[in-house]
């Protein structure tokens, strides 16, 4: 029988949050038994402008996006979460407040996801998962930071790099105009960028 691309293993999971803290066996089906596997296509929303955040997902597979659409139809991409990232708005999330962002699939991607509620019950019933997402959040924090400050004080070369060192995966999976949006350039400049590189490559091989 085929397998349905929704069958996860919660021992996905098990290893990520084990290298964090390790987890007790009752703890392991705390987390089996919260968490819910889903299936997003390609371009399919997880979470659209207005509606409030449902979610904290787990990407197993593919690729999802956090992104803004301002008033003039640009779109400017705070995150890329491919395989073992984490994505949400989490001011949503907690707040049960409508978002002013959206959450697309880049490619079909499949998740494991809990609700807050869900979220809530784990952390009153683990000191340790309690700890594990408090890990989670504050590197999502840190990452903010270093994004923001490349931002307001790098140039797009470094930027770019910085991409690269933080999504080495993704350059060829994603398109010119996705990555570009994420940098703050155009295509075009990202193009020639990419032409820099590599020149620079060749002349120093």
């Amino acid at each position: 029988m085929r397998r349905s691309q929704t069958d996860v293993s919660p021992d996905i999971l098990t290893t990520y949050f084990n290298n964090i803290l390790p987890l007790s066996a009752e703890e392991v089906a705390w987390v089996a038994a919260s968490f819910h596997a889903r299936l997003y296509r390609k371009k399919q929303y997880v979470l659209q402008e207005g509606d409030s955040c449902l979610h904290f997902n787990f990407v197993v597979r593919g690729c999802l996006r956090l992104y803004k659409i301002d008033e003039k139809g640009a779109i400017h991409t705070l995150q890329f979460a491919p395989e073992n990232h984490w994505i949400s708005d989490l001011g949503s999330f907690h707040g049960l407040k409508p978002t002013a962002l959206s959450i697309d699939a880049l490619e079909d991607t499949v998740v494991l996801q809990i609700t807050r509620d869900e979220l809530v019950r784990l952390y009153e019933k683990s000191v340790r998962l309690n700890r594990i997402f408090r890990v989670l959040v504050e590197n999502a924090f840190i990452n903010l930071q270093e994004r923001l400050l490349h931002n307001i004080s790098s140039t797009a070369e470094h930027r770019y790099q910085a991409f690269l060192d933080r999504y080495p995966e993704l350059s060829a999976r994603l398109s010119q105009v996705q990555i570009a949006s994420y940098l703050g350039v155009t295509p075009e400049f990202l193009s020639r960028l990419r032409n820099q590189k590599a020149k620079q490559g060749s002349d120093n091989s």
